[in-house]
């Protein structure tokens, strides 16, 4: 017999949610009773996570978004207080990596894109969704980050920059809504098996990753109610919830 499932009734938005990490935390979310909005650039890939969503009895909101849309994520906030009044949970994991090359050979418009994906993206998302956060009993937002940012090794430079400029905006927002009910966190997936990966990494064994379903059981962890950490920095392979299948 089953218990009580953890996020039941909860509204959960997701961005980059088609595949890797963000498909991981939709099915995460939706298995234990969250209404899961699903945000992504390609409709293919949120038709089949939505597939994968239902097949675990959950329900899903798809909606195709570039982040790279200014007005578009702007008009997130409006629309989803619409549909449902508030957000309970906020996992702001869409990201690009971008060139890997020396700094004096990245190209402008290559800079400005890794930045306007990985970190001006979510500060609108935190400024179109705060108002519903806070309409929440108890807002949790989860933003995703990555060990390049502390690490900051050569060649890594638009997406090191944008990794670590989002760890001070979710310190920055943590520090903001302290005295309110919702709470801001940053996950340090680790090593898992992504696409990103993959690209950075060619000479690699994706098999001998990780899937990115083991960040699962951190990720629901950071969204409860009864979370209470703020402004904090998770490092998923310290986790004591970590555990590599």
């Amino acid at each position: 017999m089953t218990g009580p499932k953890r996020l039941s009734g909860r509204i959960a938005l997701i961005t980059g949610a088609s595949r890797g990490i963000g498909r991981a935390a939709a099915l995460a979310f939706a298995s234990e009773g969250a209404h899961v909005v699903l945000v992504a650039r390609t409709r293919g890939g949120l038709e089949e996570a939505d597939d994968e969503v239902r097949a675990l009895g959950g329900t899903a909101t798809l909606i195709t978004l570039n982040l790279a849309q200014g007005d578009k994520v702007d008009a997130l906030g409006p629309t989803l207080y619409e549909r449902f009044k508030r957000l309970d949970i906020l996992v702001a994991n869409g990201a690009m990596l971008g060139p890997l090359s020396p700094l004096d050979h990245v190209k402008t418009e290559d800079w400005q894109r890794v930045i306007d994906v990985n970190l001006t993206a979510n500060w609108r998302l935190i400024r179109t969704l705060d108002p519903l956060l806070k309409l929440s009993d108890a807002g949790r937002a989860v933003l995703i980050s990555s060990g390049a940012a502390q690490s900051c090794k050569a060649y890594w430079g638009p997406y090191a920059v944008s990794k670590a400029g989002l760890e001070a905006l979710a310190r920055v927002y943590a520090n903001e809504v302290a005295s309110t009910p919702v709470r801001v966190n940053i996950l340090d997936p680790g090593i898992v098996r992504t696409a990103m990966r993959s690209t950075a990494m060619p000479g690699e064994d994706p098999a001998t990753l990780p899937e990115p379903a083991v960040l699962g059981p951190i990720l629901i962890a950071m969204s409860l109610p009864d979370y209470n950490d703020n402004g904090t920095r998770v490092r998923a392979v310290e986790h004591p919830l970590y555990q590599r299948v």
